[in-house]
């Protein structure tokens, strides 16, 4: 079975209507370069703007107190257990903070549907959150032993547990591979398809360590894996790349576009994408002469990556893999 053949996503775009999460803190997610994201955005009274990887909404508050009075939030994220976590930190901005469950790929659609033609700010922050890890039912992390899952959004089919379990073991590699960017894919796959079936995290923590020699590592044997399997799970590139150019479309001229990634598959998509809607011309080079016609909508703002201070890092250890690039409408 190939991984084309496996799940079907589903995606919503209307409200989450699910029962609250039993969280057992009540403390929230820390965004990464939140002072960094304020100034390239600079939120203005009136103004409307799309987080649309709300998450707890770290962002959003900082957005809507910067935009207050009359400044508004949409808010979108594909898992409903954050987005009632952020819809209860935001209550108090009432109408002004617009709560969606659904995917930033289909953002110009969300718009519509809430009345919204073009927005003056789009922030993409692409990480996730500490809750995903610590918090029981995701099936992210090593760190316990539970099911393996890795879904954003529990409506969708497709789980980590039926992709290490059905796909052949060449495709598997390939997988580990691209996603992870993992050397030692082909004996981490050979580990996998022999300790079958794999349905836990614990299980796939040790088939990837047995996988590989015993050796002083700073990271995790199994990080590099478990990232791939996040990110097919959930199509984040394909998503990010389907993303970026809705974000271009619903920007009013002038509009912002704040994209922070955390990793160098994410970073190099919108390094890409960026350049691409910048360039006066994307023929190929070995043509002599221009005759794409393209024209382009967007003007990169930063020359280079912004990256977290020193003292952010050593607050928020997590934000050290942050990168950020910020890119203006014409």
């Amino acid at each position: 079975m190939t991984l084309a053949t496996i799940g079907r996503e589903v995606n919503l775009s209307g409200p989450a209507h699910q029962a609250e999460p039993d969280w057992n803190t009540t403390d929230y997610h820390q965004p990464v370069l939140l002072q960094e994201t304020l100034d390239r955005l600079s939120p203005r009274d009136g103004g409307i703007y799309l987080d649309v990887t709300v998450g707890e909404g770290g962002h959003a508050l900082a957005i809507l107190d910067r935009s207050a009075p009359g400044g508004r939030v949409l808010g979108i994220d594909r898992d409903p257990r954050s987005l009632v976590r952020a819809e209860r930190r935001l209550a108090h901005y009432e109408s002004r903070f617009i709560p969606i469950q659904g995917n930033y790929s289909q953002m110009a659609a969300i718009c519509r549907s809430n009345g919204v033609s073009q927005v003056d700010g789009v922030l993409m922050d692409l990480g996730f959150s500490s809750r995903h890890i610590e918090t029981p039912g995701y099936g992210f992390s090593f760190q316990r032993d539970e099911p393996l899952d890795m879904r954003y959004d529990p409506q969708q089919s497709l789980t980590a547990s039926e992709i290490v379990n059905t796909l052949e073991q060449e495709e598997l590699a390939s997988l580990i591979f691209r996603f992870g960017e993992e050397p030692r894919s082909r004996s981490v796959a050979r580990e996998i398809i022999r300790s079958r079936p794999v349905n836990t995290t614990g299980e796939l923590a040790q088939a990837v360590a047995r996988s590989m020699r015993p050796a002083r590592r700073r990271i995790h044997p199994a990080t590099k894996t478990f990232q791939a399997l996040r990110i097919a799970v959930n199509g984040e590139l394909d998503h990010l790349e389907a993303g970026l150019a809705e974000a271009v479309d619903v920007l009013a001229h002038g509009g912002i576009l704040v994209v922070i990634s955390y990793h160098s598959l994410e970073d190099r998509l919108v390094k890409n994408a960026l350049a691409r809607e910048a360039a006066r011309c994307i023929c190929p080079p070995e043509l002599p002469e221009c005759v794409c016609g393209h024209q382009p909508r967007m003007r990169n703002v930063t020359r280079r990556v912004i990256k977290p201070s020193p003292e952010e890092v050593r607050q928020n250890p997590r934000s050290r893999s942050a990168r950020m690039r910020v890119a203006q409408r014409l």
